[in-house]
């Protein structure tokens, strides 16, 4: 029996290249690489064959239901960008022995657009109806419990589809198809041992969320042991943008854009926004939600939009888990729009001889250290000013600008960063810096990490500055982190644009505690912070010796 196809994924595809529907990048180049290689794919031993299309999608729409949601219980009626996936996906062969061409699926998708259902669906596919003899399927996650996601909605497509139910025999954790010794199953990535398996269907969920490549790479060599094998990977966006999950999209990308010529394996359909793209332009949405208005619906976009906009802590969440945007940092801080508002020139004459709180947060012998003078609002100015100073050893700085592409060649010509002499950082010379500073303002208190300081700071005490220890925990660095974030956002903050101070801005990450405390964590943050965890301090101290307003009591006569 000849099938058919139903035209619509043919549809999809002239549409995402034509621009009448928004499609991200990545989706028009993967249905522009499909229209060129039904041009010249025969020069490749590739064939594509509608009807091996159609057949998965027949599958999906004709055996399996929606097992959650409002949905739940009906037919599975794809939606036009799971047809066109799926098609291109199943669609295309080698020539000469009729195998699948592709054995990699890179899908990326924001959360919502039914990634596990859609890979549910084609687990069952590749136990069933693939024409593998005794597939073996799996489901792999960082844990038991996420595994069992996909999985969980497969064995509840089966049980809603008499076709289904009828053939596969569902027992703890594993449906197997008896009549020809298939069998489906989740397995974690901290289970005993991944060796030995040999997979004709694999789909790893959520890879994002792998903190390895380990799950990766054992089932990749295993393979090889099928004829026609299927490694899918279903996952959005993250922050770790050294990550396998990110390696692997940046792959996708040159594999797209013709950089790395000649994996006819690899197949990815990434929907998501570009770095161009502005996040609230609501006409970006559909590019990483092709479902919208289906599986996701507008409101819902606008509120996590709006929430995004009055909390940047939540930004971060937004663009990665919504709009499945690659970001620096696993937790924004900083919104950096406001941050750059801030760049209110400083005016060194008009701060000279008046009261400032200092920060002092020294580094190891070989990395950057930071000082950095808040001078707080006065009554004819309600800013409060920033003056940042940088060091590092001389001897590092051309290796650090050329293995972390940071600049600090070009900032120590222009006069922002010093350079100690040697290959290890010079304490006097930031012990004679804060001596010089001292004679032009009037520095109240300096406040430090009392890790690795303890020679300098013994010294500046003896130089008459007002030293103040300074805990790095969350019950000292908890309400000036937020009051700093609260001055950007009111644009009281005045740094002049320091290119330094920015950078630092772009890399911070926060991290919260139970109670909902906030501070910076360098372990976590993309590169240097130390300036503002500096500028934290001083903002401290001098919130903390702020007059506070004067308030004349009522006397009321009665």
């Amino acid at each position: 029996m000849t099938i058919k196809a139903d035209g619509r994924a043919d549809e999809y595809i002239r549409k995402a290249v034509s621009g009448e529907i928004v499609v991200s990048r990545w989706v028009k180049m993967t249905c522009e690489r499909h229209l060129r290689d039904l041009e010249d794919g025969h020069l490749r031993n590739l064939r594509f064959s509608p009807a091996r299309a159609q057949h998965v999608i027949n599958f999906i729409e004709g055996l399996c239901k929606h097992s959650d949601g409002a949905y739940a219980g009906r037919a599975f009626i794809l939606q036009d960008w799971q047809v066109a996936c799926l098609s291109i996906l199943f669609g295309w062969l080698k020539a000469d022995t009729k195998y699948r061409r592709f054995r990699y699926a890179f899908l990326e998708l924001a959360r919502g657009s039914g990634k596990s259902t859609l890979a549910s669906a084609i687990a069952l596919y590749l136990l069933i109806a693939d024409g593998e003899p005794s597939a073996h399927v799996f489901c792999v996650a960082t844990k038991m419990d996420q595994a069992k996601v996909t999985f969980g909605q497969a064995e509840k497509m089966v049980s809603q589809s008499p076709t289904l139910r009828k053939r596969l025999k569902s027992q703890r954790n594993l449906l197997s198809y008896p009549a020809n010794g298939s069998k489906f199953q989740p397995l974690s990535s901290d289970a005993s041992s991944l060796d030995g398996l040999s997979p004709s269907g694999c789909i790893i969920d959520e890879l994002h969320a792998h903190k390895d490549r380990r799950v990766y790479d054992k089932l990749v060599t295993a393979l090889g042991k099928r004829r026609q094998p299927l490694l899918a990977i279903t996952t959005t966006s993250g922050f770790d943008r050294l990550s396998l999950c990110y390696e692997l999209h940046t792959y996708s990308e040159r594999v797209l854009t013709s950089v790395i010529t000649g994996d006819d394996a690899w197949f990815s359909w990434i929907a998501g926004l570009s770095e161009d793209d502005d996040p609230f332009d609501e006409a970006n949405w559909p590019k990483a939600n092709p479902g919208l208005g289906q599986t996701v619906q507008w409101d819902e976009l606008r509120s996590e939009a709006n929430k995004a906009r009055e909390s940047p802590s939540y930004l971060n969440a937004f663009l990665t888990l919504r709009l499945n945007f690659w970001t620096k940092t696993h937790s924004v801080w900083m919104p950096l729009d406001k941050w750059d508002a801030c760049d209110t020139p400083v005016d060194i004459e008009k701060l000279k001889g008046r009261k400032c709180f200092a920060g002092l947060d020294l580094s190891t012998l070989f990395d950057l250290s930071a000082f950095v003078l808040v001078f707080p609002p006065i009554p004819e100015d309600p800013h409060y000013y920033v003056l940042p100073y940088f060091w590092v050893p001389k001897d590092n700085i051309r290796k650090r600008s050329l293995e972390d592409k940071v600049p600090y060649e070009v900032w120590h010509r222009q006069g922002l960063l010093f350079a100690t002499d040697g290959d290890v950082i010079d304490y006097d010379a930031i012990r004679l810096k804060i001596q010089e500073l001292g004679k032009v303002f009037n520095i109240a208190e300096i406040a430090f990490d009392r890790w690795n300081a303890t020679q300098i700071t013994t010294q500046l005490a003896g130089d008459n500055f007002e030293m103040c220890k300074f805990g790095q925990g969350f019950a000292s660095m908890g309400a000036p982190t937020k009051r700093l974030l609260e001055i950007v956002v009111s644009g009281q903050l005045a740094h002049g644009g320091n290119p330094i101070l920015r950078w630092m801005a772009g890399n911070a990450v926060a991290k919260t505690d139970p109670s909902a405390n906030m501070k910076l964590d360098k372990s976590k943050s993309a590169e240097k912070i130390d300036g503002l965890v500096a500028a934290i301090m001083a903002l401290d101290r001098a919130e903390v010796h702020q007059p506070k307003p004067t308030i004349t009591p009522s006397i009321h006569v009665w």
